[in-house]
């Protein structure tokens, strides 16, 4: 079997973690999002010399049997509201109000649409229809929409505006606005739903689009034979032909929690909260029984869409946010420096203070070995920077590093805290570039004592691309709630199946197939698992509407944990010490190389654990372990009753 390569590419930095049989090799680079091919192709570089030692390219892809690709700038470019401006087209008979029902709906509608809302009778006979389509999309166009949302109650509706719009604007012409479809996106019954997920689709699509090809012709320039496959929000992979814009929001915090659901397998662990801390944003989610908390109807920014979604909180923090005051109060996030400029201390022409400059300045990391080695950070960069927001806060220096920290501490356990009833026995998985940093800090708020640093930690949501397969996943309306209908949508899914499949290299025969029945009825939405041979289950009732779902899979190669059993071996080895600023002062820390330690040793905080991709600082009242495979077991020591 050859190698397997795993992309996650987020707004900071791009992670390569590469599996050859039982080796596994990572690494990673800045994200360049002003070209997101360099980062691309200088990630498969980096990866190439971590394999070979010097940048064999072509030999790395042609031992090659799988690229799987993740990146989060769908799910940044909402956060910050970047992308083409739309235009909505919906029925007489529907009303923008319903998009704007909540104060996210209001904003976010503003930010995508603005006032480029316009409406069209279905009703009205030929010519007149003609006539009205060609008035709205004229209006809209000159009202500054470069891409439009059509979205029609009913399906047939959108096929007649369709066919007039291919006659009247033919998409070979010049200057031609790009028109989606909202059924052709979800047959959703819906209807705020529905235009919502067109919405964030043609939103998210430009710039995934002109990506993803370019990588692709960046991958055949290299003679690699295979297509790149995108990793997606529900778990599975696809070839970029067969995948949409909004599948890629949130699939990145999706790999990470594939990553956690085989963590949690491997430890036997009940409940397992993960911590996602990259440069933009931190992502909360959980497993529960071996299985990914989602939703079936998910949320997009807080708005409900078609599509299934792991139940994830993202907010605005980490390492790369920018630190603000305002009225005498600290503010993380939302903005991030990124990669370029990114932070003060980086040297690249970012002025603001993050999280990053911070922690320099508390002295946990060290200016030297910083990001491997690759990165030197600039002290007096830092100090500058952060010195503004000291002044601004009335503060010394060190005070208003430890008030900052606090803050963005307080901000990420405050979110947890909002998003999942922790209980008893829950264990919290700490990865991402800035995920161990302060993960023993952000536990001890919430009420967790053990944390889990996997030794992939730095690349842990593109290790966890690797537990996916291709799939494709379908869902039509039963025309009528019979045996007839059910099996009448069956054959239609099953043409589509065989037909997308048939485009990944795959026969329909080589997948497993998994068939839901989904059940409308009062509002109230019900999903039945049909075994063998589909049937309409017992107690169907004339008002209630139907849906067919099937998912197509074919399994690829996955990545394997290695057990964590290891015997005692002893004590920790220290390989140094290190200045650090606590609360109650300066303290030489013991300083601890991951890779230094074999399975079994054993240690106590305060101290400070690192490898060339990530820092940790362990506070007092805490212990680590050292596991077979490279995990740190962080466990707090049971406090004293007073």
């Amino acid at each position: 079997m050859g190698m397997l390569i795993n992309i996650d590419n987020g707004g900071t930095l791009t992670d390569i973690c590469v599996i050859a049989g039982e080796r596994i090799y990572y690494t990673k680079t800045l994200t360049t999002p002003y070209d997101l091919s360099q980062c691309f192709i200088d990630g498969l570089k980096k990866a190439a010399t971590v394999v070979y030692g010097e940048e064999r390219v072509r030999d790395l892809l042609r031992h090659t049997d799988c690229i799987r690709y993740s990146t989060t700038q769908g799910t940044n470019a909402l956060v910050e509201r970047r992308g083409p401006c739309l235009g909505l087209i919906l029925a007489q008979h529907m009303s923008a109000s319903a998009l704007r029902d909540s104060a996210v709906g209001g904003e976010m509608l503003a930010a995508l649409v603005g006032e480029r809302i316009a409406q069209i009778d279905s009703q009205l006979a030929d010519d007149a229809y003609d006539a009205a389509l060609v008035q709205v999309v004229n209006i809209l166009s000159e009202a500054g929409a470069s891409r439009l949302v059509v979205s029609l109650s009913r399906a047939r509706d959108e096929v007649r505006f369709k066919r007039v719009w291919l006659r009247r604007f033919p998409r070979h012409l010049l200057g031609a606005v790009p028109v989606l479809f909202s059924h052709e996106i979800a047959d959703d019954p819906d209807d705020a739903r529905r235009t919502w997920t067109a919405l964030f689709n043609a939103f998210l699509h430009p710039a995934m689009e002109h990506f993803l090809y370019h990588a692709e012709h960046i991958l055949r320039d290299h003679k690699y034979l295979h297509p790149l496959l995108i990793f997606r929000n529900d778990g599975d992979s696809a070839r970029v032909a067969k995948t949409i814009a909004i599948k890629t929001y949130s699939c990145g915090p999706r790999a990470g929690l594939e990553g956690a659901r085989a963590l949690a397998a491997n430890y036997g662990l009940a409940r397992l909260i993960s911590l996602d801390v990259g440069g933009t944003t931190t992502d909360i989610g959980v497993v529960e029984a071996n299985v990914i908390r989602s939703r079936r109807r998910g949320e997009v920014e807080g708005i409900p869409v078609s599509f299934a979604l792991s139940d994830i909180a993202s907010i605005g923090a980490g390492g790369s946010s920018i630190i603000t005051v305002r009225d005498g109060e600290i503010g993380v996030g939302p903005q991030s420096a990124g990669a370029a400029p990114g932070p003060a201390c980086f040297g690249l022409g970012g002025s603001e203070a993050t999280i990053t400059d911070v922690f320099l300045l508390l002295g946990v990391f060290d200016p030297a070995s910083f990001f491997g080695g690759e990165i030197t950070l600039d002290r007096q960069r830092a100090e500058g920077a952060v010195s503004k927001l000291a002044e601004a806060l009335g503060l010394c220096l060190e005070s208003a590093l430890l008030a900052i920290e606090r803050a963005w501490v307080t901000k990420i356990a405050a979110a947890i805290s909002a998003h999942v009833q922790i209980g008893s026995g829950a264990a919290a998985v700490a990865f991402g570039g800035a995920g161990p940093l302060a993960a023993c800090a952000v536990a001890e708020q919430v009420g967790i004592r053990r944390v889990i640093i996997p030794g992939l930690a730095a690349v842990f949501s593109a290790f966890g691309i690797g537990f996916s397969d291709i799939a494709q996943h379908y869902e039509a309306r039963l025309s009528e709630p019979t045996e007839a209908g059910l099996q009448a949508t069956l054959a239609e899914l099953l043409q589509r199946a065989q037909r997308d499949m048939f485009a990944e290299g795959i026969e329909l025969a080589q997948c497993t197939r998994e068939l839901r029945l989904l059940r409308l009825r009062n509002g109230v939405e019900t999903v039945v698992a049909l075994d063998g041979k589909p049937a309409l289950p017992p107690g169907m009732q004339p008002g209630d509407q139907l849906s067919l779902s099937l998912r197509a899979v074919k399994a690829l190669a996955h990545a394997t944990l290695a057990p964590p059993g290891a015997p005692p071996s002893g004590s920790a080895v220290a390989g140094g010490t290190r200045r650090v600023r606590l609360d109650d002062g300066w303290r030489d820390l013991p300083v601890f190389n991951v890779a230094a330690q074999p399975a079994g040793a054993t240690g106590a905080g305060p101290a400070i654990i690192e490898e060339p991709f990530f820092t940790c600082r362990v506070p007092a009242a805490w212990r680590f372990d050292f596991k077979a495979g490279g995990d740190i077991v962080l466990e707090s020591e049971p406090r004293e009753e007073s």
